[in-house]
């Protein structure tokens, strides 16, 4: 009811502005207001309101979800950037790690370098005094040889000049018996 009277004040207002019989088809208001309330007519008799409210409740729910998805596509890629961002660090901090092992390794290795030549100089000079000592002591010993050698040519020289052949005979004797003895 409170519908129809709603209706009819609005339906009424153009009739107050017009002259002369108000119900009468020549008169351009009531025709306009009959037209226009058949035309609301024709459009509650087929549910447009109804239909065009549906159609707007369809629109804000596709809406809805359009925002829907856009929010979780929006929190999907906000994970999938810290996943990145946690990932970039862990990356970084590995890649700081092998740099830094590399550093020891390297510096390990320079110093197992260094101790090994500093062992291959001290190889190699204890070598070099050995074979220093080693030809001292064939030297000493050549001189030796050579002065003994030379002592005995002399000696040999010195007793042949002094000794007489008889002498010399009866020292060979002995020196003969001399060694028999001392093998057997």
């Amino acid at each position: 009811m409170r519908k129809l009277s709603l209706l009819l004040v609005l339906v009424a207002q153009p009739a107050f502005a017009a002259s002369g019989p108000f119900f009468s088809l020549r008169n351009t208001d009531f025709v306009v207001s009959l037209a226009f309330l058949t035309f609301v007519g024709v459009l509650f008799y087929f549910k447009v309101p109804t239909q065009l409210g549906g159609l707007l409740d369809k629109r804000a729910a596709g809406i809805k979800s359009d925002l829907d998805e856009a929010r979780s596509l929006r929190e999907e890629a906000q994970s999938i950037l810290a996943t990145y961002e946690r990932k970039s660090r862990e990356v970084q901090t590995q890649a700081d790690e092998i740099v830094a092992n590399a550093k020891r390794d390297a510096e390990a290795a320079a110093e197992q370098a260094k101790k090994d030549l500093e062992d291959s100089i001290v190889r190699r000079l204890n070598a070099a005094e050995e074979q220093i000592g080693s030809a001292e002591k064939a030297a000493v010993k050549e001189v030796r040889d050579r002065a003994a050698a030379i002592a005995i040519a002399a000696a040999g020289d010195v007793l042949a000049k002094q000794m007489t052949a008889s002498e010399q005979n009866a020292r060979i004797d002995a020196s003969i018996k001399e060694v028999a003895q001392r093998l057997h």
